[in-house]
């Protein structure tokens, strides 16, 4: 018994022995391996704060990188926008230059009194928008064509012409009756001649065909009928001019002092000369204004029963309607279709 309880004794002691060096054996292995893992947290540790040093570094590059995406895209979009300024300016410029241009042919052709100036403007701005190639410029280019068939189909009045018409009706300006005026009597003699004449008693008025064989009374009777005659036909001529009806349709007319005849007809004739100067400067309203006042004149103060008055104002009014057919046509629809690509419609 006692061996075997001293044998279960060393037993145990072995196995305790052999248990405690295992235990050793564990913690020092479980010192090494908690010394690993603190170097490993350690370097964790150290990687994480590089890591992180890392991600701030590229949150900064990415801002910065989103930044100048930011400018670049600014950048692109100004670019863009100059370039679509540049094309619009360069069209505007042309729209511009066209509009002036065809501003000035027309002050030429108004000038000149020929459409020339005009048809060629047209013709020039036609040929610069094909050169370019836009396309909101085709609306210009179809106004441009019906503009020229229009302007090249306009029939002008030869106004060199107009003007000799103008300088004939001056000329005849001093011919025409006044409204006022009185007509001229006919001389003394030949009215009591004429008179005399239809009187039975005055046919024997020759006191040398009876001075042969008439006697003193007969001479003196002769004489007296041939006196009394003439003294009745000149008091009756006279008497028929003391008394004249007329119907009065301008009292202003009638009115006109007699000396003042000559001022009025100055007026009128001053009036033509303003009418052949505004048709040399091509001033044609004007022209046309003075010829209307100057035909309001005639009616007013000059007889327009007389032939003469008659003939000049239809002279007149074949002028007003030459001066009316006689406009220049405008590049209306050239002009609008211009206005309205430069407005961007």
């Amino acid at each position: 018994m006692p061996k075997l309880a001293l044998g279960l004794a060393l037993l145990a002691a072995a196995a305790s022995a052999t248990l405690w060096m295992q235990l050793q054996a564990v913690r020092k292995e479980l010192a090494r391996r908690s010394s690993d893992t603190g170097t490993v947290v350690a370097e964790a540790r150290e990687q994480a704060g590089r890591a992180e040093s890392l991600v701030q570094d590229l949150q900064v590059r990415l801002g910065v990188a989103e930044v100048r995406l930011s400018e670049v895209s600014l950048q692109r979009s100004q670019l863009d926008e100059l370039m679509l300024t540049v094309s619009r300016t360069r069209d505007d410029s042309l729209v511009q230059d066209l509009e002036s241009t065809l501003r000035l042919a027309q002050q030429q052709a108004q000038l000149t009194g020929s459409v020339q100036p005009l048809i060629s403007a047209l013709q020039s701005a036609d040929q610069r928008i094909a050169r370019t190639a836009q396309p909101r410029l085709n609306p210009v280019q179809r106004a441009i064509a019906r503009d020229i068939e229009r302007i090249q189909a306009a029939a002008l009045v030869d106004l060199p012409a107009l003007a000799q018409r103008l300088d004939g009706l001056i000329r005849q300006l001093d011919e025409l009756p006044l409204l006022n005026a009185v007509a001229p009597a006919q001389p003394e003699e030949r009215t009591v001649a004429a008179v005399a004449s239809k009187s039975p008693a005055a046919a024997p008025a020759s006191p040398a065909a009876v001075a042969g064989d008439a006697s003193a009374w007969q001479r003196l009777q002769a004489w007296w009928l041939d006196w009394s005659g003439r003294a009745w036909a000149s008091l009756s001529a006279r008497g028929s001019e003391l008394v004249r009806v007329h119907r009065v349709d301008q009292p202003e007319a009638m009115l006109l002092a007699p000396d003042q005849e000559y001022f009025l007809r100055e007026n009128a004739k001053l009036k033509l000369l303003n009418v052949r100067l505004a048709l040399l400067a091509r001033q044609l309203g004007t022209a046309g204004a003075d010829l209307r006042a100057l035909e309001a004149m005639l009616q007013r103060y000059f007889d327009g029963q007389a032939k003469s008055t008659q003939l000049a104002l239809e002279t007149l009014q074949g002028l007003q309607r030459d001066l009316s057919q006689n406009q220049l046509p405008d590049p209306d629809d050239t002009l609008a279709a211009l206005a309205a690509a430069a407005g961007g419609r």
